[in-house]
């Protein structure tokens, strides 16, 4: 602005010498004839003769009004209410103008802001991309790294005004070093990616980062956190959830007694998250770097989740089966140890090496892990003398998790299995996981015709007489019902 300033002194200054100067030159303008100058002083004295006459014509009107008004017999008080009228019309036009000024549309011609230089737009250029028409754009989250110094976010929102860009919502993570700022914007089909990543990279970003967004991420940032803070608080076996959904597609693994194997912080692309119970959360996310701010976030999570120490929402519901059993599936904690041990005794060596592929004597310690609420969920169909006939487990592993379910022997072929797998796989695509696996042997038939029946694309792989099934669930989400009857929290 100091700049536009001088230079507009500088400019009247110039116009003033030219205007004072007396030596012709080839630009200037030409002397005024004789005849000219007749006519111009001729001009002023027939206007100034009007003028004349109209005063003279004002103070005749003024006075007549005058003696009428006041030698009549309410002149004083027509004068005091014609003033009080005057007055009062003065103030409702003051008003009036006031009033339209801050609240009228703005004028068809007001002036553009300046153009920033170095950003599209700024040579003159028509802007592409309707400005109105929502129909016709696209929503995008961007990343990128400015300097920390004044005007720097402005450039870059200067940057997408000229581009018809419309930043929907916006927030900053202050690094050492800088400063990240995401945005999400509208911008119109035409742009691409390329051609947001140029805008941005004019405007003075660098390490610049888009991808397309959807109604779901326009939330507001601590409402979101909060929500997620809630999820976590009512079940343990939502901490990965909760995690995965703060900070989008990352992989989340968790490696029991190695909380001393790296410092808690942040390292780029990965984040660790040492846990008091010696267990170490280690995210990572190829396509982001994480942010001093984001770790902040996950580092409360986990000290929430420390601090209400497991525990696990008491979800139930029936299960419709023949000759009058009243089955019941809920989910399974520690605290269900002793009748999934009583359960193990009941399954036949068979079906405790086909789950747990490997000797039968280990088969009990497993228990302690898969009962941790904080690996994940495990599913429980029980009976209604309190027996476990059943159980299910969910694991998350980085992407994807690991599906696995034993069904007792004398309670195998009803469908148990079947309705388990359904619920988990269900419970997966509600943590925003599309792919879950199941490890067994190739001899397990049953195992293999309960993951066909759920309906998704299905891919094998066999390595040393091990077979893996991936299930990719995101085709068959209409087909999955919901886990629960309600869900707490949700």
């Amino acid at each position: 602005m100091i700049a536009k300033h001088r230079s507009g002194r500088f400019v009247g200054m110039e116009h003033t010498e030219q205007l004072t100067t007396t030596e012709p030159t080839a630009s200037s303008t030409p002397t005024p004839s004789r005849a000219q100058r007749r006519g111009a002083r001729t001009h002023r004295w027939r206007r100034d003769t009007v003028e004349l006459a109209a005063v003279f014509l004002s103070v005749t009107a003024a006075d007549l009004v005058a003696k009428v008004v006041v030698h009549g017999p309410d002149g004083p008080v027509v004068l005091a209410g014609s003033a009080v009228a005057l007055v009062a019309t003065a103030l409702f036009h003051t008003w009036w103008s006031h009033r339209h000024q801050l609240h009228g549309p703005p004028a068809p011609d007001a002036p553009a802001p300046p153009a920033v230089p170095g950003t599209p737009g700024a040579s003159g250029e028509p802007l592409k991309g309707p400005l109105h028409d929502f129909e016709q754009t696209t929503l995008w989250r961007v990343r990128t790294t400015v300097q920390d110094s004044p005007g720097s976010l402005a450039r870059v929102c200067t940057a997408f005004a000229q581009r018809q860009v419309n930043i929907v919502s916006m927030q900053s993570h202050p690094l050492p070093s800088g400063t990240v700022d995401e945005f999400f914007v509208r911008a119109p089909q035409s742009l691409t990616r390329a051609d947001l990543a140029a805008l941005v990279a004019a405007a003075g970003g660098h390490d610049i980062w888009s991808a397309p967004a959807d109604a779901h991420d326009l939330v507001d940032v601590p409402t979101h956190v909060l929500a997620l803070a809630t999820r976590t608080a009512l079940d343990a076996a939502e901490l990965p959830i909760a995690l995965r959904q703060l900070f989008g597609q990352c992989t989340i693994r968790q490696y029991p007694g190695a909380a001393g194997r790296g410092g808690a912080g942040v390292d780029g692309h990965v984040m660790r998250l040492p846990v008091p119970s010696g267990d170490l959360i280690e995210l990572s996310r190829p396509q982001l770097p994480f942010t001093p701010t984001e770790f902040a976030r996950a580092q409360a999570l986990v000290e929430l989740d420390t601090l209400l120490g497991p525990r696990v929402p008491d979800v139930r519901a029936r299960l419709a089966q023949p000759a009058g059993a009243d089955l019941t599936v809920r989910r399974a904690d520690a605290g269900d140890k002793e009748a999934a041990l009583a359960m193990h005794r009941r399954c036949s060596s068979d079906t405790l090496r086909k789950r747990y592929h490997g000797p039968v004597r280990d088969a009990d310690r497993y228990l302690d892990h898969l009962l941790d609420a904080r690996h994940g969920q495990a599913l429980a169909v029980e009976a209604a003398d309190g027996r476990i006939v059943a159980l299910g487990h969910l694991m998350w592993d980085g992407d994807g998790a690991e599906v696995a379910v034993l069904v007792e022997d004398a309670w195998q072929r009803r469908g148990l299995g079947l309705d388990l797998m359904r619920r988990m796989a269900a419970l997966a695509l509600e943590a925003g996981v599309e792919t879950v696996y199941a490890v067994t042997q190739s001899s397990n038939t049953g195992l293999i015709a309960t993951m066909r029946k759920l309906a998704a694309p299905l891919d094998y792989q066999v390595e040393e007489g091990t077979l893996v099934i991936t299930a990719h669930l995101a085709e068959a989400a209409e087909e999955l019902p919901a886990p629960w009857p309600t869900r707490p929290g949700r």
